[in-house]
C-alpha cells in the first residue's frame, strides 16, 4: 500500500517537473511578446504571485499554487546557472536567450533572494531598440536637446543624470556617448559601469566586479591613466567616486554619471554632502539632467472628454486593460549660471536652490510634461503619478 502510493508520487512529480520546464517558458515568452521589463515570482503564505512590470507598473498575471512554487524557482535557478542547493543566500546569474524568443531580447538576468514564503525571483529582460540608439530621438523638448549636443561638444565638465530607477537615465547616457561617438570621430570614450547594461559600438567598455578588487575609484583613478577624453561612470554612489570624478572633470576630460536624487538642487547639495568643496562643484558641474518616464495613452482605446478636449484612459485587450501603452520622457534641466554659482558657494539649502530656480523660471517636470497632456499623448492623473503630486480630490 505504501510503496504503491510512493510509486505515484514519483511519477506525479515526473509530471510535475516537465509541466514546470513548459509552464516557466510559456511565463517568460509571455512576458517578452507583451514587452513586460521585469517578471517577479513573489511567494506569499497561499502561493506563488506571478507578476510583469507593463510600462512601469506591476501587474499580477497568474497566482501559481503552493506546491509549484519551490519547483518554478528552482528551474528558474537552472536556466541561470545557479547553485539549486543553496535556498538561503542572494544570487545573480543570467538567462541564455532561446533561439526561439523573440529577437529583441538582447540580455535575461535573474535575482533570487530568500524570504519567510521562500524564495522570491526577478527576471529583468533588455530588449535592442533601434528608435532608443538616437538622441534626437528620445524624445527631449528642444531646448534641452540642444543643451545636451553643446555639453557633448565640450572637450571638459561634468554632466550629472538623476531620476529613480528605471528612469531611463542608462538609455539617454548610451544615446549620448553615441552621438559623440559620430559626431566627433577619433574621440577616446570610456565607460566603467555595474553592470553593462547596453553596448555600445566605438566605446571602451569596462565592467566594475561587485565583490571583486575593480571598484568604481580604483577603476576610474587607472582610467584617467589611459588618456581617455570622454569618461561615463554608471553611478557616482560613494565620496570617493565623486572625488575622483569632480577633479577628472576639472582636468580635461568630460565626464557623465548617474546619481540618485529627485531633483537637480538636490544632486548639487549630494555632491556637498560627499565632501566636495563648493568651488569645486561650480567649476565643474556644466548641468544636471533630471528624467522621468510616463505611461503613454493606448491608441487603440483612449478616450476624448469633451467638456475639456484631453484624452482619458479606457482599458482594452492591446494594453491588457490599464489604458496605456509603452512610455514616453519628460525630462527637466539645469545648467550653471551666476547665480546658482553664488547660491552653492554661499552653501545654499534646499528651499533656496529651489526658489533660485523657480525665479528663473525653471521648466520643471511637471511643465515639461503639460506639454505631452496637450497633445493628448499622457494624462494629468499619470503626470502626477510620476511627479509624485497628490491630486485634491484623491
Amino acid at each position: 500500500m505504501v510503496t504503491g502510493n510512493h510509486e505515484n508520487g514519483s511519477s506525479k512529480q515526473k509530471t510535475d517537473a516537465r509541466d514546470v520546464v513548459s509552464l516557466v517558458d510559456e511565463l517568460l515568452n509571455r512576458a517578452v511578446k507583451s514587452g513586460a521589463s521585469d517578471v517577479h515570482f513573489e511567494p506569499t503564505g497561499a502561493g506563488l504571485m506571478v507578476k510583469f512590470r507593463l510600462d512601469g507598473v506591476l501587474n499580477t498575471v497568474e497566482e501559481l499554487p503552493k506546491s509549484l512554487s519551490g519547483n518554478v524557482i528552482a528551474r528558474l535557478k537552472v536556466l541561470g546557472g545557479l547553485l539549486t542547493y543553496r535556498n538561503d543566500i542572494p544570487q545573480e546569474g543570467r538567462i541564455e536567450i532561446s533561439k526561439s524568443i523573440d529577437e529583441r531580447i538582447m540580455d535575461q538576468r535573474l535575482a533570487v533572494f530568500p524570504t519567510i514564503h521562500g524564495q522570491r525571483a526577478v527576471v529583468r529582460l533588455f530588449y535592442s531598440n533601434i528608435e532608443l540608439m538616437d538622441l534626437g530621438r528620445l524624445g527631449f523638448s528642444k531646448e534641452i536637446y540642444t543643451t545636451l549636443k553643446k555639453i557633448a561638444a565640450k572637450n571638459q565638465g561634468v554632466l550629472l543624470l538623476t531620476g529613480p530607477a528605471g528612469s531611463g537615465k542608462s538609455t539617454t547616457l548610451a544615446a549620448l556617448l553615441r552621438h559623440i561617438l559620430k559626431s566627433f570621430p577619433g574621440k577616446s570614450v570610456v565607460t566603467l559601469e555595474d553592470p553593462v547594461e547596453i553596448m555600445i559600438e566605438g566605446a571602451t567598455q569596462v565592467q566594475i566586479t561587485p565583490h571583486g578588487q575593480m571598484t568604481f575609484p580604483t577603476g576610474l583613478r587607472s582610467l584617467l591613466r589611459q588618456d581617455p577624453q570622454v569618461l561615463m561612470i554608471g553611478e557616482i554612489r560613494d565620496a570617493q567616486t565623486a572625488k575622483i570624478a569632480i577633479e577628472a572633470g576639472l582636468t580635461g576630460h568630460l565626464l557623465m554619471s548617474t546619481m540618485h536624487s529627485g531633483t537637480p538642487a538636490g544632486a548639487f547639495l549630494r555632491l556637498l554632502e560627499m565632501g566636495i568643496e563648493p568651488y569645486q562643484v561650480t567649476s565643474s558641474v556644466s548641468a544636471v539632467l533630471n528624467q522621468r518616464l510616463v505611461r503613454k495613452l493606448c491608441k487603440e482605446c483612449k478616450r476624448k472628454i469633451e467638456k475639456t478636449g484631453l484624452f482619458e484612459a479606457a482599458g482594452c485587450e492591446a494594453c491588457f486593460n490599464t489604458g496605456y501603452k509603452s512610455r514616453v520622457l519628460i525630462a527637466e534641466m539645469v545648467q550653471l549660471d551666476s547665480q546658482l554659482r553664488k547660491a552653492i558657494l554661499a552653501k545654499a539649502d534646499l528651499e533656496e536652490l529651489e526658489a533660485l530656480l523657480m525665479c528663473k523660471g525653471h521648466t520643471s517636470l511637471l511643465a515639461d510634461g503639460e506639454r505631452l497632456i496637450s497633445e493628448g499623448i499622457t494624462t494629468q492623473e499619470e503626470l502626477n503619478k510620476v511627479c509624485g503630486i497628490v491630486s485634491d480630490d484623491s
